[in-house]
């Protein structure tokens, strides 16, 4: 399963997000085992503070799988405090971080930023669109896109995008916290909405939700299955970060179909609950 971005480039719906996974022994195992199960797709960024130890990974395992680096897909992100001038040199650092020659998707991280006043926000962003842009014409990387991007953001960006669209979206996304008018909109430009945190968090019961659970019982799957299928069917990437083995193969293992009810049933759970943050609020 995958999506075709403007470029070309053919992105997987399914990817291993890698959040708080940490040091190179511990990247490494997690890795070594996400490309057996069949990931192909690997989501980083600045902030998580791995990009080092993924890229050494990457080089240690690949020749263990017969692949090349043009066989992955490796995502990473600008740090919001690296917005501005500097998201050209931050782009020069991850790639150094990942030790490889392209970057396959660099995403906006935040449409706000950790070190200026609320109303310089929207200049110092489409600044970093610009530097973004003048990597990818270098070939230092194949797509860029954004991240928590609501809907003004985008519009805001396709008015100043300098003659690049963004290729993705990626927003939070579940059954509790699905925007609509998002993924509308980035289906009507061929913009790929992808998931993160698309199985919640697992504290606030999310995969515990009753009308999940009766979906998966009657599909014989996980509830973490049945949230990710909800996703993919509506056309939505997802990166769920698993460490654990059993749960890296079950998260990939998605060849089934959710019927039309279903479907209706679980997006229009009438909890509401987000768990990350908010890009509303930001100008």
């Amino acid at each position: 399963m995958s999506f075709e971005l403007h470029s070309g480039d053919k992105i997987p719906l399914i990817g291993l997000g890698t959040y708080m996974v940490e040091g190179f022994a511990r990247t490494r195992d997690v890795l070594d085992h996400a490309l057996s199960v069949g990931y192909r797709l690997f989501d980083t960024a600045k902030m998580y503070q791995n990009e080092v130890h993924i890229g050494a990974a990457l080089k240690d395992l690949l020749p263990k799988y017969n692949l090349q680096r043009k066989d992955i897909f490796i995502t990473t992100k600008l740090l919001p405090s690296d917005h501005g001038e500097k998201a050209y040199d931050a782009i020069l650092e991850s790639l150094t971080k990942l030790d490889c020659e392209y970057i396959d998707l660099y995403l906006i991280h935040w449409p706000g930023s950790y070190v200026v006043s609320d109303w310089k926000i929207p200049k110092l962003r489409l600044e970093s669109w610009k530097q973004m842009v003048k990597a990818q014409r270098e070939g230092l990387v194949r797509n860029i896109g954004v991240s928590n991007y609501a809907v003004r953001h985008l519009k805001e960006l396709f008015n100043n995008a300098e003659g690049v669209l963004p290729a993705v979206n990626q927003i939070e996304w579940h059954p509790f916290y699905h925007p609509n008018d998002v993924l509308d909109f980035c289906k009507e430009n061929n913009i790929l909405v992808q998931a993160y945190m698309p199985l919640g968090s697992g504290s606030k019961g999310l995969l515990n939700e009753p009308q999940i659970k009766k979906v998966a019982t009657e599909l014989r799957k996980t509830s973490a299955q049945v949230i990710l299928k909800w996703s993919i069917q509506q056309g939505v990437g997802v990166i769920p970060k698993a460490v654990q083995e059993a749960h890296m193969e079950e998260n990939f293992n998605l060849d089934f179909t959710i019927p039309d009810g279903a479907m209706y049933e679980l997006s229009n759970i009438k909890k509401r609950l987000k768990y990350d943050w908010d890009p509303e609020g930001i100008p």
